[in-house]
């Protein structure tokens, strides 16, 4: 299996169809400890992938990830325009004007995505933030064997235990530091997020190959 344009397209749907179905979601967890924004950050985001989406025209994977990558920086609302920017846009690093991608090449996207976010942030595993979540992904994903679904279930299931993990944490970046212990119990909202695009990217494949 490789992954081209319609795979691209359809991974980023579903990435984008989970965010908005869990809006409301995202806002309350960070509203416990933050803003309480996260959550219609994460919508006008996921508003922008579908936008690029639909005007996406060529067969470049690497430009569009880019792209998509800039226009996520733009979006104002806190930390996570920045934060998913410099993500979304490390997946096309390795990239080079590519329309086909193996096995191989997504990893090398996943660990060019988790480069890009060390280069901005000294958040690691334990920290409370989305590395709780981003950082598990990509090291299963480095380990797998099979084709690409497998490596985005891989992926996918990791952040999801790296969510869970995260509840016990103590936070310590971001507005949510300042209330210490009593942030544990309750999982970091960008760590959650992050696993809904994990998640949303291998639903997507899915769809894709029905």
């Amino acid at each position: 299996m490789l992954l081209s344009k319609p795979e691209i397209t359809s991974m980023f749907r579903g990435v984008a169809r989970l965010w908005c179905a869990n809006k409301d979601r995202l806002s309350e967890i960070d509203s416990r400890f933050g803003d309480g924004d996260h959550g219609v950050t994460i919508g006008k985001i996921a508003g922008l992938i579908t936008k690029n989406l639909d005007a996406w025209e060529d067969d470049d994977i690497e430009e569009f990830l880019q792209s998509l990558g800039d226009d996520t920086m733009e979006i104002g609302g806190g930390s996570a325009g920045p934060l998913y920017g410099t993500m979304i846009g490390g997946l096309s690093d390795p990239l080079s004007g590519s329309d086909a991608i193996d096995s191989e090449g997504l990893k090398a996207m996943l660990e060019g995505c988790l480069a890009a976010m060390e280069d901005i942030t000294t958040a690691r595993i334990g920290d409370k933030t989305m590395m709780d979540a981003l950082i598990p992904a990509v090291l299963a994903a480095r380990d797998v064997e099979g084709g690409i679904p497998d490596i985005l279930k891989a992926a996918a299931d990791a952040a999801e235990q790296g969510v869970k993990d995260s509840e016990q944490y103590v936070s310590k970046y971001g507005r949510a530091r300042s209330y210490k212990e009593q942030t544990i119990g309750t999982p970091d909202a960008g760590a959650v997020s992050t696993s809904l695009f994990f998640r949303g990217l291998y639903d997507g494949l899915m769809e894709a190959g029905r």
